[in-house]
């Protein structure tokens, strides 16, 4: 096979995955929850600063903020389910606010109620982080079974004049029947197991191997390796590789966040943090770096000096298309290996007790490098960040010179041509 069709194969194939309707909303509807994770996640950092002056100063609110890590991120699992079930509702085109709340719904009645001094309750560790790959399933499944009632037109239709709020009500009445009772019925067949709910069979075999995988140093590897080759032949490759990566990610970073919280000792050193700060500012950095400042080509140094703003805000694309990188033979190697190289220095360098794990709290998209690092915990996190960019530059600069090299004499073979025209 030619390289033309290999690579017309792969964006024919990475295509349908990141156009996959359920990946998407799984995606999606994760990322719409973001603004939550970030209100908790910060809520939870403010409290836990370990420095006895501030924990004085903050005494009298520390209260206040703990309920708001507790409303978002340790239920994190309610929030995720209705946006998971809004977005796949989305994608056939129906009004998505009743499959949605269909889908909480039915996650409800799949957690189990706990009685403490007689009064019943829906236990926090299903809500949160442990309930997160229930909510995901729940969140497609109910929505996806919404959509096929309503396709067959099993709904109650109203006659003319009646306010649109109220038809849409009632169109969704006999799908929301028919979704509870299943979810009913399923919370009441587990109920003769013995893992006795959803949840823990869910949470049991499937969630705790997934996050074991990705949560693995090989885990992160593979997935750094396959999102920078998708990039190299054209494809948005971190929108393909999150939307499987993303769910297992963020369920691990919410346990460091629980536990960061508590105080007790991280558990877990990958997860969308660790992605973050190790692999996604200093390898591009340290390209940019090298071509606004020691690029004799002309072109590169202006794409360089352009780039270099928006990569410290983790923005690349200038770069990517720029250059381009798009099936690039010279920087192909060091495009795909560098951030595996920084992932597993600062992997390393975390087992090892040098850096500490990332506290869980994942940075809003945009927060610049060395910024990044402070939030995830650790004045040592946002050096190491720094000292990742030149290293990335050592590591890209023999390639960055056979293509300045390579640049430079086209660009004086352009000049001599255009003298000589003129």
């Amino acid at each position: 096979m030619s390289l033309n069709n290999w690579t017309s194969t792969l964006q024919k194939y990475a295509g349908k995955l990141q156009a996959n309707r359920y990946l998407s909303s799984i995606s999606n509807g994760l990322m719409s929850s973001l603004p939550f994770l970030i209100i908790g996640a910060f809520a939870t950092l403010f409290s836990s600063i370990a420095w006895e002056p501030y924990q004085n100063f903050i005494e009298p609110v520390k209260g206040l903020l703990g309920i708001l890590s507790t409303f978002t991120t340790n239920m994190i699992a309610l929030y995720a389910v209705f946006l998971i079930g809004y977005r796949l509702a989305e994608s056939f085109e129906k009004d998505p606010v009743i499959p949605g709340l269909i889908s909480l719904a039915s996650f409800l009645i799949l957690t189990p109620i706990e009685n403490f001094d007689g009064v019943n309750a829906l236990p926090l560790q299903w809500l949160g982080a442990q309930g997160l790959f229930v909510a995901i399933f729940v969140g497609l499944l109910a929505s996806r079974l919404y959509v096929w009632v309503v396709d067959r037109n099993w709904t109650i239709k109203m006659p003319d004049g009646v306010p649109p709020t109220v038809a849409k009500t009632f169109v969704g009445l006999i799908p929301a029947i028919i979704v509870v009772v299943i979810a009913l019925i399923t919370t009441g067949l587990f109920q003769l197991t013995d893992f006795e709910t959803v949840h823990s069979f869910i949470y049991s075999y499937l969630q705790i191997p997934l996050q074991g995988l990705g949560g693995s140093l090989g885990g992160l590897i593979v997935a750094l390796t396959v999102m920078q080759l998708l990039w190299l032949f054209g494809i948005h490759g971190a929108i393909v590789v999150m939307a499987v990566m993303q769910p297992i990610w963020i369920s691990l970073d919410l346990q460091n966040l629980e536990a960061y919280e508590a105080g007790a000792e991280l558990p877990n050193i990958v997860g969308m943090g660790f992605w973050s700060y190790s692999a996604n500012f200093a390898p591009m950095l340290g390209l940019i770096l090298l071509l606004a400042f020691r690029a004799k080509t002309k072109q590169y140094r202006k794409i360089g000096k352009l780039g270099l703003p928006g990569a410290f805000f983790g923005i690349h694309e200038p770069i990517v298309f720029g250059i381009p990188m798009v099936l690039n033979p010279i920087l192909a190697i060091p495009y795909i290996f560098t951030p595996v190289i920084c992932a597993i220095i600062a992997y390393f360098l975390t087992t090892t007790g040098i850096l500490p794990p990332p506290n869980g709290v994942y940075p809003a998209f945009g927060t610049p490098i060395f910024a990044s690092g402070l939030i995830l915990g650790s004045i040592r996190i946002a050096l190491f960040q720094l000292i990742l960019i030149p290293i990335c530059a050592l590591i890209y600069y023999p390639f960055f010179k056979i293509l300045d090299k390579q640049g430079l004499k086209n660009e004086q073979a352009q000049e001599q041509e255009n003298m000589s025209v003129s």
